[in-house]
């Protein structure tokens, strides 16, 4: 299994957010610099957290982008599903309908990822690792 380096970058991006004070709006070029990735792309994936509702846009000369949700609540189920969706990773190409045992061996999987992601937050990393941005 594997995820796009979009959803790294959000990932990352998230935890420098989450890592900032919560007021003060980080802008899109510090983000890229520090993840060494083009203003424009990463532009989109915050497009995307936006829309998601976890971050906002503040327009201006100080402006940037800043969690909008609590920061205790961003799980990383959260931020994976507002890049990648949350479409199964599997999907059986036989019709035989629910009934797959493959397909339900492989849902059982990812039923145990999805629990261990939703209760991975964002805000218990940076208390890990004391991350100051």
């Amino acid at each position: 299994m594997k995820f796009s380096k979009a959803t790294d970058y959000a990932l990352h991006t998230m935890l420098f957010l989450t890592a900032a004070t919560p007021d003060k709006p980080v802008g899109v070029q510090l983000l890229a610099e520090k993840q060494k990735v083009s203003p424009t792309y990463l532009s989109k994936i915050l497009t995307k957290l936006v829309k998601a509702g976890m971050i906002e846009s503040i327009t201006g000369v100080n402006g940037g982008y800043r969690l909008k949700r609590n920061w205790e609540d961003i799980s990383f189920l959260d931020i994976i599903h507002a890049i990648e969706g949350s479409a199964s990773l599997f999907d059986c190409s036989f019709d035989h309908g629910p009934d797959c045992p493959i397909q339900r061996v492989v849902l059982e999987a990812e039923e145990k990822m999805e629990e261990h992601l939703r209760n991975k937050k964002m805000s218990d990393l940076v208390r890990e690792m004391n991350i100051v941005f």
